[in-house]
């Protein structure tokens, strides 16, 4: 388990981590989340100790965090760090010796990861010579190539098209199922809800929310209620909803959490035919947003 406890970090007048906390645990997939700025990569950073804090405190399986344990962990940076004119098989192996493989294992775990994430026929070419979906799979070998016990990545999934997210979140599901602990940044919610088992909203340099996907969908002060007419020029609005979007006839609310789904029902019943009917706590990307609200 992976805890991050009061984290303070300031560059001059900004602060960039704020007594900032989290717990990543075994097995699990926590994505962390933010504005831009917020303060995630800083916090990832500390992990590896690339950022000097000035004040908290990161443990390990409840041990603070050194260069020994690093050993074994795998971190996938925003700014990716491959050298361009390296061979991507030889740039894993070599990765994975200074994890402390030996040449035959490094050789062995290059091969099978990259192959494991389409690259088995791009191994002799150059880095440089890989597309920029294909180098973002090639960082990603060289952050599992060593089997580590946690995963820090950042923004992992940025710029891969469809099938190269789907090769990608396989592959970290499968880590986590196999008892890997899993920390991940990400701006594309929809991803992360479809992916994570937990989830940390940092802003500010402050983790505002905190905990299971299910349970801070469920605590958001909020419910998303839909609601399709067959006729798309009812005017019917919910009260004290607050209009999301109108597509096809569908329209989309936020409501108070309190508010009664049966009472909704019959009340756009009585406007006009009901064609579509929902009522459920809201997506991330809508708890996202109240929380990070100014």
């Amino acid at each position: 388990m992976l805890e991050l406890a009061g984290l303070v970090k300031r560059y001059g007048d900004v602060i960039a981590l704020d007594a900032a906390g989290l717990v990543a645990r075994p097995g699990r997939i926590l994505g962390f989340l933010g504005p831009n700025g917020a303060g995630k990569t800083t916090a990832m950073r500390a992990v590896f100790g690339l950022v000097a804090l000035d004040g908290g405190s990161i443990r390990w399986q409840g041990r603070p965090v050194d260069r020994a344990m690093r050993t074994r962990f795998g971190y996938m940076p925003e700014q990716r760090g491959l050298y361009p004119k390296m061979r991507v098989a030889n740039q894993v192996t070599w990765l994975a010796r200074l994890r402390g493989l030996s040449r035959a294992a490094a050789q062995r775990s290059a091969r099978a990861t990259l192959e494991n994430l389409g690259l088995g026929d791009r191994l002799g070419d150059r880095v440089e010579a890989l597309s920029h979906g294909n180098q973002q799979r090639a960082q990603l070998a060289a952050c599992l190539v060593h089997d580590p016990v946690l995963l820090v990545l950042d923004e992992p999934f940025s710029g891969l098209d469809p099938m190269g997210v789907d090769t990608m979140a396989a592959v970290v599901r499968t880590r986590a199922a196999a008892g890997a602990t899993v920390l991940f940044s990400s701006h594309q919610l929809d991803l992360v809800e479809d992916l994570c088992d937990d989830v940390a909203i940092i802003d500010r340099g402050r983790v505002v929310l905190a905990g299971s996907l299910e349970e801070v969908r469920n605590r958001a002060p909020q419910r998303r209620l839909e609601v399709a007419f067959a006729d798309r020029n009812v005017g019917w609005e919910p009260a004290d909803g607050a209009l999301l979007r109108e597509r096809d006839g569908s329209r989309v609310y936020l409501v108070p959490a309190g508010s009664d789904p049966s009472a909704l029902l019959a009340s756009a019943s009585a406007a006009g035919k009901v064609s579509g009917f929902a009522f459920a706590p809201p997506r991330l990307s809508e708890v996202f947003r109240e929380a990070v609200a100014p």
